[in-house]
């Protein structure tokens, strides 16, 4: 749940405009869509489906936006990156089927998911600067920079134009490794507000 909410950034890295570019798909006259990708470095802490924090993320975070032609643009935000847990409720505790209660600081892991929608903006500025002090990293940060104000975003209101998908997975080998009752936990949904559908799978647990 919270890997589709905005996660708390402890340190952020620099932002990198990895591409922008325009593209004539040859529709005789129609608008070029533009495209643009924009990567972030950061660290930041995890809450699971009970909203309480269980561990630290060291991450990659890109957005990739996509100009629609018609006010309308495809936002992605993809996140790829490692977890060492706290001593904590464990994240899936709140999930159906099978799940654990609790999880021991130390275990260390993958996770990559993406969160995808629609923001509604009268432009976009790939070229716009961070200002000093904002956290452009997160999703609300990203489009007050990067599109004009009034900017609205489909995950952020009750819509079914939202899709996030995340997983985790432990290691299997390691001394805190060794206490693992479940080593995958899935966050994934569809929707957002009143229309979010969230279902989540699995667990990092060690009891």
């Amino acid at each position: 749940m919270k890997r589709f909410t905005i996660l708390a950034t402890i340190a952020a890295g620099a932002l990198t405009l990895a591409a922008v570019a325009l593209a004539d798909p040859g529709d005789q006259g129609k608008q070029k869509q533009s495209h643009a990708k924009f990567t972030f470095t950061m660290t930041t802490t995890d809450n699971g489906c009970n909203s309480n924090p269980w561990a630290t993320d060291t991450e990659t975070r890109t957005y990739s936006v996509k100009d629609n032609g018609d006010g309308t643009f495809r936002v992605r935000r993809s996140e790829k990156g490692t977890f060492t847990t706290l001593a904590a409720q464990s994240p899936g505790d709140c999930g159906t089927g099978k799940h654990g209660t609790a999880v021991v600081a130390g275990i260390q892991g993958k996770f990559q998911g993406y969160l995808v929608g629609t923001v509604t903006a009268a432009s976009f500025n790939p070229n716009a600067t961070c200002a000093a002090g904002a956290d452009c990293s997160s999703r609300a940060g990203f489009i007050a920079t990067y599109f004009a104000a009034g900017a609205t975003y489909s995950c952020d209101q009750n819509s079914t134009d939202c899709k996030f998908n995340f997983n985790y997975t432990a290691k299997a080998k390691g001394d805190a490794q060794k206490k693992l009752l479940f080593r995958h936990w899935q966050d994934k949904g569809k929707g957002a507000g009143t229309l979010l559908k969230e279902t989540f799978h699995g667990d990092i647990a060690t009891s």
